[in-house]
């Protein structure tokens, strides 16, 4: 499993992440505060607070570079 944090601070962002994750067999949890809910279910991205970057759980070990190269529109760059 990976976690990393994404911005979908905009309806057209939330559509096209949903379609870009729907093509892979794998589970994707979408982590804010105390909730989580399935990364593919539109209406729950939409229960969570989209001002703010959230944290994207990929269940997978298989096909991870080419997920997070689907993915990589909505990454949040993170300062190490």
């Amino acid at each position: 499993m990976k976690t990393v944090q994404i911005s979908l601070n905009s309806i057209d962002k939330v559509k096209s992440f949903v379609n870009a994750i729907t093509q892979y067999d794998h589970d994707f949890d979408l982590i804010s505060g105390r909730y989580v809910i399935d990364a593919k279910s539109i209406m729950g991205i939409f229960s969570l607070d989209l001002s703010k970057p959230i944290d994207l759980a990929i269940h997978t070990e298989a096909d991870l570079d080419t997920i997070l190269e689907t993915i990589q529109p909505y990454l949040v760059e993170q300062s190490q």
